[in-house]
């Protein structure tokens, strides 16, 4: 890859990080913070720090927005099939740059590296997708139905997109919404997670290489988030905000947006179910649970949170589970065997801690793992729970972790309402041979997305997004994902 020379970069063979960004992506330019501050870049696996980037100021965030605006109109401007193909080829280099990719992932998150790279060929995808995506961006054309004129309907570019994206996939949540930004006309500023900035810096110098146009996509990092998108949000060029995170920030995030009347587009929390009836394929469902549980060893907010298994079938999955977690290699993201790798931070580490003491305090059984073990970074150790009450605080937090609490149900009225008592709504799973009752329950299960027999459900093709306390709008689907950066335009043409 062709990346400036103060640009982050890491050689495949021996894994040592070379020239590391200390520049804030604007206006296609590479430059440090206002005030020269810097955030520290730690590695999970060790503790130890490993880069530093740039921490922006406000004076920062306001250039990255009259960056953003002075692109605008070019970019809106530009035809569907041109956009289509810049990002078809920011598609074709992030394959190219895959395994590279995926090692920078795993250094600064720690996730594994099998994991880092199911996540660049999923982060790739999004581009892909919009790009086919781009040149199906059609109006409306009818008649009113007194007879007195023709109703036209355009659709067109929202504006201005502030985008805030956390730590866990820091590729696929920032490509979810940069592709469809810019397959819809919009420019955009994106915020990562500060635990893992390096990422969106690599990409940023992809997409230049790939031809996307300077402004277009502007990428900062800061410590001071909350002022820095209140003051973006203020600005009246900026119209739309797409965050992924918290509940309590999507929250605080609302709040600000509406003293604009800024459009929003939220991925929340989960607090996600996995529901085994007696009926179901034993062996299906643990390997559904082993990639709904551990995926991302567990930090992905559709992970499964909750895991309701049947009477007739309790003991033996409970088994069955306890001796896959059990086998888990546990090591640094970035060795070849790992398959699971450290927590983010060790306040990470300490709430998962926390969640499995007070179940254990409860009456939880302690079927594997369970204790934090003695050794360097941010580690945790995959843990099966039986016996897990209802009331214990994991029933009701996400955990975030590689903690698969296991309760046990008689019916399948009992199953939806243990599945449905919580503020969340995102993702749940259900295992069971019988159709009829699978779509049943699904459609009495208050969540976005049902994995029916599946422990995977995120596509670039299938809308994603929660209902309740999970957020507002869908990410990637057909229309559904480019529809939350455009307007409709309602024309009354007389003829």
């Amino acid at each position: 890859m062709n990346l400036p020379p103060n640009a982050l970069w890491i050689d495949q063979d021996d894994y040592d990080v070379r020239g590391f960004s200390h520049g804030l992506y604007i206006d296609g330019r590479w430059r440090p913070s206002s005030d020269g501050r810097v955030i520290g870049v730690v590695d999970p696996s060790s503790g130890s720090v490993i880069a530093a980037v740039p921490d922006a100021t406000l004076d920062d965030a306001l250039a990255a927005v009259d960056a953003a605006a002075k692109a605008a109109t070019a970019w809106r401007e530009t035809a569907p099939r041109k956009r289509s193909e810049i990002l078809r080829r920011c598609f074709e280099l992030m394959v190219e740059r895959s395994e590279t990719l995926a090692m920078l992932i795993s250094l600064e998150n720690g996730k594994a590296l099998r994991d880092a790279r199911g996540e660049v060929a999923y982060a790739a995808e999004f581009f892909r997708w919009n790009a086919e995506e781009a040149v199906r961006i059609t109006g409306e054309f009818g008649t009113a139905p007194s007879g007195t004129n023709r109703i036209v309907v355009d659709y067109e570019p929202i504006g201005i997109c502030v985008l805030i994206t956390p730590w866990n996939f820091p590729a696929a949540m920032a490509t979810r919404k940069i592709a469809p930004a810019l397959a819809a006309g919009c420019t955009v500023i994106l915020k990562p997670a500060s635990e893992t900035p390096l990422t969106a810096y690599a990409l940023a110098a992809l997409y230049s290489e790939a031809g996307v146009p300077a402004g277009v996509v502007n990428v900062l990092t800061t410590t001071s988030p909350g002022p820095l998108t209140s003051a973006m949000l203020a600005d009246p060029r900026v119209r739309k905000l797409s965050f992924t995170g918290s509940t309590g920030v999507g929250r605080t995030l609302l709040g600000e947006a509406a003293k604009h009347v800024v459009s929003c587009s939220m991925e929340l929390g989960g607090n996600a179910p996995f529901v085994v009836f007696d009926d179901a394929d034993l062996d299906a469902a643990l390997d559904g649970a082993m990639i709904a549980k551990m995926r991302n060893a567990g930090e992905a907010c559709t992970a499964a949170n909750r895991i309701y298994v049947q009477s007739g079938i309790h003991d033996a999955f409970a088994d069955g589970l306890r001796e896959r977690m059990a086998a888990l290699k546990v090591g640094p993201g970035m060795s070849a065997d790992t398959e699971c790798g450290p927590m983010i931070t060790r306040k990470a580490v300490d709430k998962i801690d926390r969640l499995v003491k007070d179940a254990v305090g409860r009456g939880a059984k302690v079927l594997c793992g369970g204790s934090i073990p003695e050794e360097e970074g941010f580690f945790y150790p995959p843990t099966v729970l039986s016996q897990v009450s209802p009331d214990a605080d994991m029933a009701h937090e996400e955990i975030f972790g590689p903690v698969a609490p296991i309760t046990r149900f008689e019916t399948e009225a009992e199953a939806i309402m243990h599945a449905n008592n919580t503020e969340y709504g995102l993702a749940a799973y259900i295992y069971t041979r019988d159709v009829g009752r699978g779509l049943r329950v699904a459609s009495r299960i208050e969540a976005g997305m049902i994995g029916l027999n599946r422990g995977l459900m995120s596509d670039p093709a299938a809308p994603f997004g929660g209902v309740k306390q999970s957020g507002l709008g869908r990410e990637g689907g057909q229309h559904h994902g480019i529809a939350e950066f455009m307007e409709a335009k309602y024309i009354a043409v007389t003829f």
